[in-house]
């Protein structure tokens, strides 16, 4: 390839569905990849949906594959379509635009044999009821096999299309980190590993890398987590020895830090902020078995849903409250706590290479109010905090305008407040707190700072 980069963990190879299916699994990609740049849907509530048309369990893997790959290279893949198209096409035929940047993918990075690739993508087109473009993808698909190399070339001038980035989240890394918002934007691209946190209370990390030994899945302890796990290879969680029975779950290690940053002691008196889906609360109740009581507040009672099953399943208790973070005399029941995990709502920044529709439904304009909902936050809940307390602050962005200002701007105007050192080595120290990054920690993005109430 003349641009110099490649997926980071080699290309693709996925199993086809059965005949009859191949096309139809490229169709559903096209309406998931749609869905998310012209909608700003969520990548998994639009494959979700998709998939559940039809018999979404045999083409499952490939239209997965595809969508998120289709996404995740976007930027690369528009700007490749650019060149390939005599004009743009019209809105009207958004599926026909993501049916050709899915079957760029597939000939980019996927070892799918390139005429399949082509000929089922163009199949597609009748699928989506867009007979008419069978000639487009066709001639589309066929050119850049023909001139492979030179547009490559063309976008590797491109900044934005090489990093398949967009332009303003390419600028905000570029002022954060001068020397290496390029491996960081590199980094979004990769493949994230799939990372796993074994329920201490139930069984020792080393026994659970014992069990996956004996049933040949690869594995190795993480470096920054005690209870972390990460696998070789990623496996459906129905195959891992003790998931049903709550011995195990899937959890990136940079989340993992939270509860031992927030140290809860025994008897002490816990809240969970935005709590949902409860890694972050069932790894409190895992790591602090003699804790008091843990509350748990979230202001979605459809993920609320999720929080209760992840309890259920590790056999976890805890008090699941929905409420607004940002009104807390809502909910609150006047009873102070020793410690609050406030993991505030950000722009996911952090997470790119898990969720690649962040890059296409995330807008500039949308960070100057996610930082005044964080500092709001801080200010509403900061009173719930007892005396010789600590709130430790979170978001999984790696952007400063979230994470270090506003925790500065909170420390300017309470004159209570503290900054602790955290007992974090890892990540970059950035104002009061410390930053993981994916390019170096390998690890998602997360922000860490750690407040105390003076005595």
């Amino acid at each position: 390839m003349g641009i110099g980069f490649a997926p980071a963990t080699g290309s693709v190879l996925t199993m086809a569905p059965a005949d009859g299916a191949a096309a139809a699994a490229r169709a559903a990609a096209a309406r998931v990849v749609t869905e998310v740049a012209r909608q700003r849907r969520y990548l998994d509530e639009a494959l979700a949906q998709v998939l559940a048309q039809g018999d979404g369990d045999s083409i499952r893997p490939l239209v997965q594959e595809v969508a998120y790959g289709t996404l995740r290279w976007y930027h690369a893949l528009d700007a490749i379509a650019t060149q390939l198209l005599r004009e743009p096409l019209k809105s009207r035929d958004a599926d026909v635009h993501a049916l050709l940047l899915g079957g760029l993918y597939q000939l980019r990075h996927m070892r799918t044999a390139p005429h399949a690739a082509v000929d089922e993508t163009v199949r597609a087109a009748r699928i989506l009821g867009k007979d008419w473009a069978r000639g487009l993808l066709n001639a589309c698909l066929r050119s850049y096999l023909r001139q492979r190399d030179s547009l490559e070339a063309t976008i590797a001038r491109s900044t934005a299309a090489r990093l398949s980035h967009p332009v303003w989240l390419l600028a905000a890394l570029q002022a954060a980190y001068p020397e290496r918002w390029e491996s960081i934007a590199a980094a979004n691209n990769e493949r994230p590993p799939m990372t796993l946190r074994v329920n201490g209370a139930r069984v020792s990390r080393d026994d659970y890398l014992a069990r996956l030994a004996g049933r040949g899945v690869g594995a190795l302890p993480t470096t920054l987590a005690p209870s972390g796990i990460v696998l070789q290879a990623p496996l459906p969680v129905d195959q891992l020895p003790g998931f049903a029975e709550g011995l195990v779950s899937v959890q990136d290690e940079a989340a993992q830090l939270a509860a031992p940053l927030l140290d809860v002691q025994a008897g002490q008196r816990v809240l969970d902020l935005c709590a949902a889906p409860g890694g972050k609360t069932a790894h409190l109740l895992e790591s602090a078995p003699d804790a008091g009581e843990v509350v748990a507040v979230d202001v979605d009672a459809e993920r609320l849903t999720r929080l209760h099953q992840n309890l259920q399943r590790l056999g976890l208790k805890a008090r699941v409250v929905c409420g607004d973070a940002t009104e807390p005399c809502a909910w609150w029941d006047q009873q102070g706590f020793d410690r609050i995990l406030l993991d505030a709502p950000c722009s996911a920044t952090g997470v790119i290479r898990r969720h690649p529709d962040i890059k296409l439904r995330r807008q500039p304009e949308d960070l100057a109010m996610l930082a005044a909902t964080q500092g709001h936050m801080l200010a509403r809940v900061w009173p719930l905090l007892n005396r010789g307390g600590k709130l430790l602050y979170v978001t999984c962005s790696v952007l400063p305008v979230e994470n270090e200002q506003p925790i500065e701007r909170f420390l300017s105007a309470h004159t209570d407040a503290e900054a602790l050192p955290l007992a974090l080595s890892a990540g970059v120290a950035r104002g009061p707190g410390r930053q993981l990054l994916p390019d170096g920690d390998r690890t998602d993005g997360f922000y860490y700072a750690c407040i105390a109430k003076r005595a």
